[in-house]
């Protein structure tokens, strides 16, 4: 486990700092690491369990099948070992009076800076295997044609805690969010 230091909960930047696109500060919860793994089993692992029954019960089938299967079973090995780590290694989020940033991905990386004017929601969704976790995806919609700028694998608390300040800054922002 990476020994990351507690999240500030202070969204006030400084304020001789521009709004900029610049590496966000915080890292995501180290649970995030786990929610990744169940996901990459639940859907390339999937892949790989039904084409190996297939090739196990199917005789005629192996010669054609036994490329897909390697192939699959490849996926599967760098979706379970290698996605989890090089997410967490990247994904950055950062949560100011003036804008969100985040930095995202792990074969493309996504690099996006939101300015609290431009923002017309804020909502933190918790799907089955966060909710298990302990986790939750803060989705920040603005008017650009991009769309949501999402944070995924914070603490849930955190992530609410997020939303519910987010919102309150936001209505004090000058600006139509468009």
């Amino acid at each position: 486990m990476d020994p990351t230091p507690p999240v500030p909960h202070d969204l006030s930047p400084p304020r001789d700092v521009p709004l900029r696109l610049r590496p966000p500060r915080h890292r995501v919860d180290p649970r995030a690491r786990r929610w990744w793994l169940l996901r990459a089993l639940a859907s390339a692992g999937a892949v790989t369990v039904v084409i190996g029954v297939v090739w196990w019960l199917w005789e005629p089938a192996r010669p054609w099948l036994t490329a897909p299967l390697v192939l699959a079973a490849l996926w599967t090995a760098a979706r379970a070992v290698v996605e989890p780590r090089v997410r967490y290694a990247v994904h950055r989020w950062e949560a100011t009076d003036l804008a969100v940033y985040g930095l995202t991905g792990w074969l493309v990386r996504e690099w996006r800076v939101a300015p609290l004017s431009r923002v017309q929601t804020v909502d933190a969704v918790r799907g089955p295997l966060e909710q298990a976790l302990g986790l939750a995806t803060l989705r920040v919609t603005t008017a650009s044609s991009s769309g949501a700028i999402s944070i995924r694998g914070l603490d849930a608390d955190l992530a609410a805690e997020l939303a519910e300040r987010l919102t309150a800054v936001t209505e004090q922002t000058p600006g139509d969010a468009t």
